[in-house]
């Protein structure tokens, strides 16, 4: 009888430990607000442990989602607005005037797409992706405050916003 007491004990004992390993689990998840990136894949973009906050869409103003990465004398930047419009291309023509001559289409991103650098008002470096997925236009982008930056290189942004905008575009059909 003893043994069988303490054999319910440890069954009991293993149950409640993994309850709260569960509860742990659950709570130590990658958030979320973001409806077309996470932050564990922003951060992962950015090149650290980043925050985003998402910011409803209001009348005539896009959706934005604006993921953050700070270090000691850095920021780097995530940024994606999506907006509903009636004529997208027109929009998306306009959007992408900002790149001028130096925009350089992206293929397999959306229903049309450019990328180009932007001036960061600053020493830094960004890097825009102006984009549509039917009647949604997007646009990515990605910044870092320092001109030499190891993780954000010119190279690197690139890369980092074409796979942003891959994410995008895909989380937007």
């Amino acid at each position: 009888m003893e043994s069988n007491l303490n054999a319910k004990m440890k069954t009991l004992r293993l149950a409640s430990l993994l309850f709260v390993l569960l509860g742990v689990a659950v709570n130590c998840h990658a958030k979320n607000n973001c409806p077309w990136i996470n932050e564990a894949t922003a951060s992962g973009l950015l090149g650290g442990d980043a925050v985003g906050d998402f910011t409803e869409p209001s009348t005539g103003q896009p959706a934005v989602c604006t993921i953050i990465q700070t270090g000691t004398g850095f920021t780097r930047t995530l940024r994606i607005t999506v907006e509903v419009t009636p004529d997208t291309h027109a929009r998306w023509q306009s959007a992408a005037q900002v790149c001028g001559k130096n925009a350089a289409s992206l293929q397999a991103i959306g229903n049309e797409s450019a990328m180009c650098a932007v001036d960061n008002h600053g020493p830094g470096l960004a890097e825009l992706v102006v984009g549509r997925v039917r009647d949604q236009l997007f646009t990515i982008t990605i910044s870092t405050t320092l001109k030499d930056d190891l993780i954000l290189t010119r190279t690197s942004l690139k890369e980092k916003a074409y796979t942003a905008s891959e994410q995008v575009a895909g989380n937007l059909f």
